[in-house]
């Protein structure tokens, strides 16, 4: 194998490996979030990625003036990627507010991959491999199969709510997919147009951040009632939000945003360990069988791949194998 074959197949681990950890972070979320009940999921998103984004913002802000000029012909990606930073927050936590925690979460983090792909072969002309259609169909298939252990086992997910309110939250939760993929793609642009992952990550977050802070000052005081409260919202904005997309970014300037958002299904995996250890929620077979066809959707993605696999569209349209 040659040291250039090497060298990028280290760099994809890398990547992997940042991707990985932030989604462990964001993980992280909904056990922390449990601690401040009173918080209202609205100034829960806000304040996670409002303030996330800005402290993002001031630690590139250095790296930021740098690539300016590279910034600035590329404005259409940051103002889009930074529209869809704000509306993912708001889509996805009122997604789960309306539709029940476990239909928002699997319906956002299950399409995204998907949504991801679609948009890369439409922009990108993309190719589709076999590996990546079936890591996400193993780590789609695990989603739902966790969440619908959840939903068996918890009776904390708007009950009795009517068909049109849960409608209307699955539609969120289609919305947030998308912005949250839309993002994941600007940013990777963003980078490929050899602009730093700090500075594409912290003017796109940044921006959002600021369209994310009128909705903070509306509904965010309850943030500031208790102690417990402000050190729920200081550790959402700083610790998933902040840092987690800063090694989100890293991570998608060594791999692509389809393959970055299937990792990201790592994320219901950790937060159902995390609520079964700190909450005390129990998660039935079901649902741990989930959890082992995520791990094995991610092992496959992070297996190297043969020098020659082939799209999707080429396996269809031809009979011998590639020499």
């Amino acid at each position: 194998m040659s040291r250039s074959v090497l060298t990028t197949n280290n760099s994809k681990t890398i990547g992997v490996i940042f991707v990985l950890m932030a989604s462990i972070l964001w993980g992280t979320t909904g056990t922390a979030a449990t601690f401040a009940p009173s918080v209202s999921p609205l100034a829960i998103g806000a304040a996670a990625m409002g303030v996330g984004g800005l402290l993002q913002m001031l630690i590139a802000i250095r790296q930021i003036g740098i690539d300016w000029a590279r910034l600035k012909l590329q404005s259409s990606y940051v103002l889009i990627g930074a529209s869809a930073v704000a509306v993912y927050p708001l889509a996805f936590y009122t997604s789960m507010h309306m539709a029940g925690v476990t239909i928002g979460t699997v319906v956002t983090i299950g399409s995204a991959p998907l949504l991801s792909a679609v948009i890369e072969r439409i922009f990108d002309n993309k190719p589709l491999t076999g590996r990546w259609a079936i890591g996400a169909g193993l780590g789609l298939l695990g989603t739902v199969m966790l969440c619908v252990a959840k939903a068996q086992g918890h009776t904390d997910n708007v009950a009795g709510a009517s068909d049109i309110r849960s409608m209307f939250g699955i539609l969120l939760g289609l919305v947030a997919g998308a912005t949250y993929a839309l993002y994941s793609w600007t940013a990777h642009r963003l980078i490929q147009k050899n602009i730093s992952s700090s500075a594409a990550m912290g003017t796109t977050f940044g921006l959002g951040g600021l369209v994310l802070l009128p909705v903070l000052l509306v509904t965010g005081a309850p943030l500031i009632e208790t102690w417990t409260n402000a050190m729920v919202g200081f550790y959402m904005a700083l610790v998933p939000m902040c840092l987690g997309y800063v090694l989100f970014g890293k991570g998608l300037a060594k791999v692509s945003a389809s393959t970055a958002t299937t990792l990201s299904l790592i994320e219901p995996v950790v937060a159902a360990l995390l609520a079964a250890v700190v909450v005390g929620e129990q998660l039935s077979p079901v649902g741990w069988t989930g959890a082992a066809l995520i791990v094995s959707c991610l092992y496959v993605l992070v297996q190297q791949p043969t020098n020659h696999e082939q799209p999707l569209s080429q396996r269809t349209n031809t009979s011998t194998p590639d020499s």
